[in-house]
């Protein structure tokens, strides 16, 4: 987090302070507005819109598949968000992000499956989870159109809309949680699949503060008056963690869990947020799959932005 926080300060710096930035950015020299006396702006704002993930629980009928094929559009849950990006000349720009929202699957989902769909096998496992999302980005815009028009071809209004990708780095954290009977319980310190276990040496703890890699493309509208800009934006996280949803590998023998120090209402839980059906999963230990470890998990947010031009706001020319 300090990492992000440092970076951010360094290319403010840059792109404010230094006289000879143009020198510092030379290979941008050629993309120049000459309707804009301020290449380099700054623009504060908040988002709001939906968050949703890809993991081992829920889906759809059949094998499971990447994205679309298995997203539950019903598990869409509000984000929210502020944002402060440093551009120059609309063509590149740098920003720090903060994102909350939620993320839940379940299984539940594949109810009105026939016992004889392959998927089915996912509705007998019974798991579900939910859990906060907390996050810290820094990313970089890119805005292609001023690399390839020329501002001598085009008047002042040109640019209102401008297509962008984005990419960067992000630091969030995440708290699984299963409902057991109304109840919603932290799923990490179960250890459901012999985590942290000596039994399981490959299998270790799971952070809940962890790095990610959001990649995204949007489109920016700078409204007349050039003040407030809106953006619609799609942005997906790629995670080193398929533990999203605390559930990845193979059952593990229930006999380890107290053998591993889980006592009193902690062991109980962990028997029955583990294999939420004996018949299916437990009986065979190891063999029985309970997630797919070759797939990490993923979330991802649509939102609209709205930002406020503060560099504009304090130019005495506006």
């Amino acid at each position: 987090m300090k990492r992000i926080i440092s970076s951010f300060i360094l290319l403010t710096f840059l792109f404010t302070s230094s006289k000879n930035a143009d020198a510092q950015l030379g290979f941008l020299k050629n993309i120049v507005n000459p309707y804009n006396s301020t290449p380099f702006t700054l623009e504060g704002g908040l988002s709001v819109g939906m968050m949703n993930c890809m993991t081992d629980l829920g889906g759809k009928a059949g094998v499971g598949k990447a994205f679309t094929k298995d997203l539950n559009g019903n598990n869409n849950k509000f984000a929210f968000g502020l944002f402060g990006t440093i551009s120059y000349q609309d063509a590149i720009a740098a920003r720090l992000e903060w994102t909350r929202g939620n993320v839940a699957a379940s299984d539940e989902v594949l109810s009105n499956l026939s016992s004889k769909d392959i998927a089915y096998a996912r509705f007998s496992r019974g798991l579900n989870f939910q859990s906060s999302i907390s996050e810290f980005s820094l990313l970089t815009e890119i805005h292609p159109l001023p690399f390839f028009i020329k501002w001598s071809a085009m008047n002042q209004d040109g640019l209102r809309f401008s297509p962008y990708l984005l990419g960067g780095i992000g630091y969030f954290s995440f708290n699984p949680k299963a409902n057991l009977n109304g109840d919603f319980i932290d799923l990490q310190p179960l250890h459901t699949e012999g985590q942290g276990f000596s039994q399981y040496p490959d299998r270790k703890v799971y952070s809940l503060h962890q790095i990610n890699f959001p990649v995204g493309l949007g489109v920016k509208y700078k409204v007349p008056g050039d003040i407030v800009n809106i953006r619609a934006e799609f942005v997906y996280r790629f995670l080193n963690t398929d533990y999203l949803d605390d559930c990845s590998t193979t059952y593990i023998n229930s006999d380890y869990f107290e053998a591993n120090g889980l006592v009193g209402e902690q062991l109980t839980n962990a028997y029955q947020l583990s294999d939420r059906d004996p018949g299916y999963g437990g009986f065979a230990e190891g063999h029985f799959q309970r997630g797919n470890p070759n797939n990490k998990d993923s979330y991802f947010t649509f939102n609209i932005k709205v930002g406020v031009n503060i560099t504009a706001l304090t130019t005495s020319e506006y």
